[in-house]
């Protein structure tokens, strides 16, 4: 099994948030699939819910839903306290982040790209500029 990488409570945040953050719905669509959208939302509310009735959490989180992310900074404070709190909510909403920032990595990557190496040299091209392709330390000039 895979160590899990433990979400501190600011990169939970972001994600937490990002449907504020992000240009409208639309952008948001294309980062994540459907399946990830609803953690996202799943993962919103369980800290909405957490923090839910302490006056100045509950402030914060109306400002952040206003998309005011100066907030936020105020906000991952109290949520940093309730994770440390409570290590069942802690666990629930890391593995939670965990699952939508594993679907955006692999999003991000196109989809599964595989790269083997069967022996021998191997470059890989990356396009910079537009119109210049770096392949293992030489320079190709396409016109």
């Amino acid at each position: 099994m895979e160590p899990v990488t433990t979400l501190t409570a600011a990169a939970i945040a972001d994600l937490a948030f990002r449907k504020f953050i992000e240009s409208g719905a639309g952008e948001l669509a294309k980062k994540f699939t459907e399946t990830g959208l609803k953690k996202l939302d799943d993962l919103y509310q369980g800290i909405r819910q957490k923090l839910w009735g302490k006056p100045t959490a509950e402030a914060a989180l109306t400002e952040i839903e206003k998309g005011n992310l100066a907030e936020k900074d105020r906000l991952t404070a109290y949520l940093q306290v309730a994770m440390d709190d409570d290590p069942q909510f802690a666990a629930r909403i890391q593995q939670l982040a965990q699952e939508i920032h594993l679907e955006v990595i692999q999003d991000e990557s196109s989809m599964n790209q595989q790269q083997n190496n069967y022996g021998g040299t191997n470059y890989q091209n990356q396009m910079r500029d537009g119109n210049t392709v770096f392949q293992g330390g030489e320079h190709t000039h396409h016109h």
